[in-house]
């Protein structure tokens, strides 16, 4: 299979994005944004005069609704989750996404007025099938079926986010990306090296 590159990778969550029907999930709450290099999400990736390009807001963009499946994810499988280091991973990721989720929110509609044409929120990357595999695993199953979908889901993501490390141009959305694609790596090994 060929390597693929960074803008290839954002390619591809372009035509994501514009296929996805918009959706808005109800399923993250609003919270503080955490201090972080990141800023904060009234101060917006802009606010240090380096303007978001198309791809920034398309990187974005699929980082929310990236975000809004995961908390899908590991909430329909909360309750079930046998394995107690599972269940706190599972409730780290939830809450550290959360956290993003609030701050990407807030920066979208700093991006400008070509922005809101292609921020919209979408449900998850067509991964329909991967949520009803969770949703319909027998209980002895879940632990294992989680990490596998958790897993994959959890791979993209990285993926998407060295891409726009990459070739993203406004720099505080790329140090989101930088801390995306390393909490996602570390988050798949864990996934992969749980029994």
């Amino acid at each position: 299979m060929p390597r693929r590159t960074p803008l290839a990778f954002l390619v591809a969550a372009l035509l994501l994005t514009g296929a996805c029907a918009a959706t808005s999930s109800p399923s993250a709450r609003p919270q503080p944004a955490p201090a972080s290099p990141a800023g904060s999400a009234t101060a917006g990736p802009s606010a240090d005069g380096d303007a978001m390009s198309g791809i920034d807001v398309v990187f974005l963009s699929t980082m929310v609704g990236h975000s809004e499946r995961t908390l899908q994810i590991v909430r329909l499988a909360r309750d079930r989750v046998r394995d107690d280091a599972l269940r706190t991973l599972a409730a780290a990721i939830e809450a550290t996404e959360a956290d993003e989720l609030f701050v990407m929110r807030g920066w979208l509609p700093t991006a400008g007025p070509g922005a809101s044409a292609a921020a919209h929120h979408h449900d998850g990357h067509g991964d329909d099938t991967a949520l009803d595999r969770l949703r319909t695993a027998p209980d002895p199953d879940v632990d294992r079926v989680l990490r596998e979908v958790l897993a994959d889901h959890q791979r993209s993501a990285a993926d998407l986010a060295r891409a726009q490390v990459g070739v993203g141009r406004n720099e505080r959305v790329r140090d989101l990306a930088r801390r995306i694609e390393q909490s996602r790596t570390a988050e798949v090994e864990l996934l992969r090296g749980t029994p």
